[in-house]
């Protein structure tokens, strides 16, 4: 049977993918989405302009569909945002999903947010959701409709936790029918597929001053014992500051925390330090970010160098992270940098991150796509939720 579905807060098209990829009679028959750029780059890809607005929607009007699909907003929800919750206004879209379904009743609906959801306000927003969809005709429950999942564990080399709700109408849910993932073991994390040739990443290549300061970094990297510790985050514009102790108590707690911390490493290295920060002033100045060094690596090995990692530049500072996977992407522009090529990835590898095919047409402002592929839900990790279901209940 063709299944028919409906695609909420759609961006690029993640949960279009999947469903085309377990099966290609499935059809679309409405997509949404408010940003103009997603909508470009959907009808470019699918030949179906998304509306726009959902809270404009006319659930009586919208064509019958089987299934609906949305990654809500995660902003409301996640470490990176503000966790305003359901105050936010981007968190009460949730109810929109719940005033389309409640009308036009699907068989089935699959949901995606960021894993934090679980947590958030001591687990009462994730109970929330849970009882809201209840409500409405709609069997979820968690550990047994609703499932965990990031793409490493499928081979793709980028950790992204996420949850996927599946939420199956009252009257098709079976308790005899288990979903089970069908899932790798030992998974080999695959790095070769992700990369393009090197003649198409020259263009991605970081600026001489970003180069500059990581350099500068690795210079003082090499001072450091091995088996050494470079955590938590290194504030080296601390270093030579002196407070007196009301002054200290109003810094923030973080902030207290780490200049507690940093003094051990500072002490041991502290001419070293000093000649590096003198030599580095005009440089490490230029940035707050360029003086805050999140070593994230573990203990200093032999022959150890920044250039080894993937590395991110963040509000937190200069983030280096081991190389087992890529960085989570995100839409905040924090794109990660290659560090044996010394280069940012490029959106051709974000998207194979996220598992769009090549074929993909990706939006021609280099900004736009990695905001796009950062929000984007993972094809194939939401093709083996959407698989594992229907498998069960459709065959």
């Amino acid at each position: 049977m063709s299944l028919n579905f409906i695609d909420l807060f759609s961006g690029i098209g993640g949960f279009h993918q999947a469903l085309k990829k377990y099966d290609k009679k499935s059809k679309c028959v409405l997509a949404c989405d408010i940003d103009k750029n997603c909508q470009e780059v959907y009808f470019d890809n699918y030949n179906i302009k998304p509306e726009s607005n959902i809270t404009e929607l006319d659930e009586t009007t919208i064509p019958d569909f089987d299934i609906l699909c949305a990654g809500f907003p995660c902003q409301s929800f996640s470490n990176a945002g503000n966790k305003g919750k359901f105050n936010d206004g981007r968190g009460k879209l949730f109810y929109e999903i719940i005033r389309i379904a409640k009308h036009k009743k699907p068989k089935f609906m699959f949901l995606e947010n960021v894993k934090h959801i679980k947590k958030i306000d001591n687990g009462n927003v994730f109970s929330k959701i849970l009882s809201e969809i209840n409500k409405i005709g709609y069997y979820v429950k968690d550990e047994e409709t609703i499932f965990e999942l990031s793409p490493y564990q499928l081979g793709i080399p980028q950790n992204r936790e996420r949850v996927i709700f599946v939420c199956i109408r009252n009257d098709i849910y079976d308790s005899t029918k288990k979903i089970e993932l069908s899932l790798p073991t030992n998974p080999k994390i695959n790095f070769t597929k992700i990369f393009e040739k090197k003649k198409d990443t020259l263009k991605y290549k970081i600026s001489d001053e970003v180069e500059n300061v990581l350099t500068a970094w690795n210079e003082i990297i090499q001072v450091i014992d091995t088996g050494d510790k470079l955590s938590p985050t290194i504030l080296c514009n601390e270093f030579k500051k002196k407070y007196t102790k009301t002054e200290f108590s109003k810094l923030p707690k973080w902030k207290q925390d780490y200049i507690t911390k940093n003094k051990p490493i500072y002490e041991k290295y502290k001419s070293k330090w000093d000649t590096w920060s003198k030599k580095y002033e005009n440089l490490l100045s230029k940035r707050e970010i360029y003086c805050k060094l999140e070593w994230q690596v573990g203990p200093k090995k032999d022959n150890d160098s920044i250039w080894n990692y993937f590395i991110q530049l963040r509000q937190s500072g200069l983030r280096i992270k081991k190389t087992d996977y890529f960085p989570t992407l995100v839409a905040l522009g924090q794109i990660p940098i290659y560090g044996k090529q010394k280069r940012y990835i490029t959106p051709r590898e974000c998207a194979r991150l996220q598992s769009f095919p090549n074929s993909f047409k990706i939006h021609n402002s280099d900004k736009v796509a990695y905001k796009q592929f950062g929000n984007a839900v993972n094809v194939d990790v939401i093709h083996t939720v959407i698989k594992a279901t229907l498998d069960v209940y459709l065959n």
